[in-house]
């Protein structure tokens, strides 16, 4: 922890009421950040305000209507935006054959959609210099059956991270991505098309599959999440850093 790294700072990170958004929440309180976090529920967000301070907003990412009123009531509470985390996502399983039109839409409009355009309405109160870092999945480039709609939408994500960086250097904005591999959130929990039962026997094969045989925790993905978003990482810009346990590397 470095508590001068972020001193003062404004941090929105969209999705920041649970998991790898409050983890990170948590570490950017801790180093002085003011804080404006988003999520659709009221009592985790009402938690995190209580907990961190925080401007804690009700809003959907898959509407970017509710991103745009989000990001100018953050800057309005505590003024232009030094580092934006752009973290909401769904998850969810389907085979290619049975996969449904309205389940590919459900994922993409949070995971993509609603990450591209959350990031975009952030882009006028972003100050020169500041920093971008987008939540990817190691999903976006490994073939797990039943998941084609999410690996799609993240593999998407990774690439306009990139057109982001390109076109934002003018302004000395830095964007990357932080991909996860298997982490302990709610999210993991929340795999439509997958009871309690599935999900463990998930969990199970993870662990043995990951080679370091075990499942990250939030804090470790948040630390990474940090360290691009600091000046640590200032000649850092358009990669997508797996923080995976090897899953990608071994």
């Amino acid at each position: 922890m470095r508590p001068d790294r972020f001193t003062d700072s404004h941090v929105l990170i969209f999705g920041g009421n649970s998991g790898i958004g409050l983890a990170a929440a948590r570490a950017f309180k801790a180093e002085g950040a003011r804080l404006t976090l988003t999520g659709r529920d009221q009592i985790t967000l009402d938690e995190a305000a209580k907990e961190l301070g925080a401007l804690a907003l009700r809003s959907d990412m898959a509407k970017p209507a509710e991103s745009k009123a989000a990001v100018a009531a953050g800057v309005a509470k505590h003024g232009a935006i030094d580092v934006v985390l752009v973290n909401a996502g769904i998850g969810g399983f389907s085979g290619v054959a049975e996969l449904t039109e309205e389940f590919w839409d459900g994922v993409h409009g949070v995971n993509l959609r609603g990450a591209f355009f959350a990031a975009q309405a952030a882009l006028p109160h972003l100050k020169d210099g500041g920093a971008i870092v987008f939540t990817g999945s190691v999903g976006s480039i490994m073939a797990l059956p039943g998941n084609a709609a999410y690996a799609a939408a993240k593999a998407g994500l990774r690439a306009a991270a990139r057109i982001f960086a390109a076109e934002l250097l003018p302004r000395g904005i830095r964007v990357n991505v932080v991909s996860p591999g298997p982490t302990e959130t709610p999210l993991f929990n929340r795999n439509v098309g997958m009871g309690p039962e599935g999900v463990e026997a998930l969990r199970r094969e993870i662990r043995a599959a990951v080679p370091m045989k075990r499942i990250a925790e939030a804090e470790e993905v948040a630390a990474a999440v940090l360290f691009l978003a600091s000046r640590e990482a200032s000649y850092i810009n358009g990669v997508d850093l797996f923080v995976d346990g090897g899953c990608v590397e071994l």
